[in-house]
């Protein structure tokens, strides 16, 4: 049985923008102005050199050549690919068997910066060249003989496949990928229908995710045909100003073979989506870098100078065209308000007759209690890898699930600019906190536990309803999740 048959492949439709989702273009316009001010510094290159190689580990962990635990990984990003900081048992082979493949791999990474920065033409050529760079310590392939037998042949890197590489399923159905014969023209068709995307201006998010499919849907080399896919998505990107597309095995690894089955029946919408997701969160990072450098020499005189230069900005800033981002968080806590009001008449409906000794409440920050949940709010954006600034604007919702001599649940909505320097961008994150209020003890504090991984993030240069629909969207999702967390503690 076929379960996918191969078809030649198809351009991206006419009306292709209908795949976008607008807050990505507007997170990237605010970080090409946000990346002028990091120009240089030491903090923006520690910030690409840990992203590549966070990309050169996870692109052959995805693939299966590989495993690592989140720790080893962890250290490796943050202090290069060394064998000395990987320990026994940390993967499931050998420290010198694995250790050539990611250096292979931060090579490529490194080199489609170099690609970029010559301003080259994607070829056929260049792709044979990743290949064999991505390959070139792996020296076989696992393939099938006429008898079904598995066998070890070699891998010929850098070059088109000479025989069919069709996969089985567990089911045993089979997926067609393009003829051995028909390679070198599909591949051609691919390069020319890319670069007349370039030349129309196709979004950077809609022509990696289509350049990926379709060169997933070709398989032109007999192994190694994943990593070649991410490489040129990562291409895709890297032209934009982007960040290279780090797909993480334990978290996208799921929503990444689904979106890819989806783009083989047809829908490239699931895989342009999650391709925005994680461009967004590489921003969010991003912009959380400061360039900020402080000389050991006269510290004292720098420090001081560094912190009127930050009061100083932020003052003019907020004067600036960039504070409407701040009405449109006001129409957002107004909205979230009313829905958490609706919401506690709900729930007290539901329990009124039941149990008489719930309270349901909801309040908002004021003036005076802004600044409250700057701990937990501060904690769950450290451990989400981006900086949450209460300084410049920091507004909150809160829903109140409490019983009369027990612990309460609150559900808190916080509203806080990213980045260490304002830049027009707010985030918005949820967690849930429990505290005892048994009578004669001391309140305790139970969390914060975010509700979500994925922030909602709006700017001051989106359109206000567009912002609210996607808005609302979150917001009910994150409410139903909240809900859940009350309901399991029950």
């Amino acid at each position: 049985m076929t379960k996918y048959v191969w078809k030649i492949i198809s351009d991206l439709p006419d009306d292709w923008d209908r795949l976008l989702t607008e807050d990505l273009s507007s997170l990237a316009e605010i970080w090409q102005e946000h990346k002028e001010k990091l120009h240089g510094s030491d903090a923006l290159k520690t910030f690409n050199e840990q992203l590549q190689r966070e990309w050169a580990i996870e692109t052959g962990i995805i693939e299966g050549l590989y495993t690592l635990d989140r720790g080893t990984t962890q250290l490796l990003i943050e202090r290069g690919i060394e064998g000395s900081l990987i320990p026994h048992g940390a993967s499931d082979k050998a420290v010198s068997e694995i250790l050539p493949i990611m250096k292979d791999q931060e090579s490529v990474v490194k080199g489609l910066f170099d690609f970029v920065g010559q301003s080259r033409l994607l070829s056929t050529s260049y792709i044979k060249e990743l290949h064999q760079m991505l390959t070139a310590h792996q020296y076989t392939v696992d393939a099938v003989d006429p008898f079904g037998r598995v066998m070890k042949m070699e891998l010929k890197r850098g070059q088109w496949k000479t025989s069919s590489n069709n996969p089985t399923r567990s089911d045993g159905s089979v997926h067609e990928y393009c003829p051995p014969e028909h390679v070198a023209s599909e591949m051609d068709r691919l390069i020319a229908m890319h670069e007349e995307q370039r030349a129309a201006g196709v979004s950077p998010e809609a022509a990696a995710a289509w350049l990926h499919h379709r060169f997933t849907q070709i398989h032109p080399f007999q192994d190694g045909n994943g990593r070649v896919a991410r490489s040129l998505a990562s291409l895709v990107f890297l032209r934009a100003g982007w960040f290279p597309l780090v797909i993480i095995s334990d978290k996208h690894r799921n929503d990444y073979i689904k979106a890819c089955e989806d783009a083989d029946d047809g829908n490239l919408q699931p895989l342009v989506r999650l391709f925005t997701g994680i461009q967004k969160q590489a921003f969010i990072q991003a912009l959380s870098i400061s360039g900020e450098i402080i000389e050991d020499s006269e510290a004292m005189q720098a420090v001081i100078a560094a912190a009127v230069k930050r009061i100083k900005g932020r003052a003019e800033e907020v004067s600036t065209d960039k504070k409407a981002v701040f009405e449109t968080s006001e129409k957002l806590e107004d909205n979230t308000n009313d829905k958490l009001q609706s919401l506690s008449l709900e729930l007290r409906s539901q329990l009124a007759g039941i149990d008489d000794s719930y309270c349901i409440e909801t309040d908002r920050s004021t003036e005076n209690t802004s600044h409250w949940f700057m701990d937990q709010v501060i904690s769950i954006a450290e451990d989400l890898n981006y900086f949450a600034d209460m300084r410049s604007y920091h507004g909150w919702n809160r829903l109140t699930i409490k019983k009369t001599n027990q612990r309460q649940t609150e559900i808190v909505i916080s509203f806080h600019s990213l980045g260490m320097d304002f830049s027009g961008v707010l985030t918005v994150l949820a967690f849930v906190v429990h505290r005892s209020v048994m009578e004669d003890h001391n309140p305790s504090l139970d969390g914060p536990y975010a509700i979500c991984s994925d922030v909602f993030q709006f700017s001051c240069n989106q359109d206000v309803e567009k912002t609210e629909e996607r808005f609302n969207l979150w917001i009910n999702k994150v409410l139903v999740a909240g809900l859940d967390q009350w309901r399991r503690q029950l």
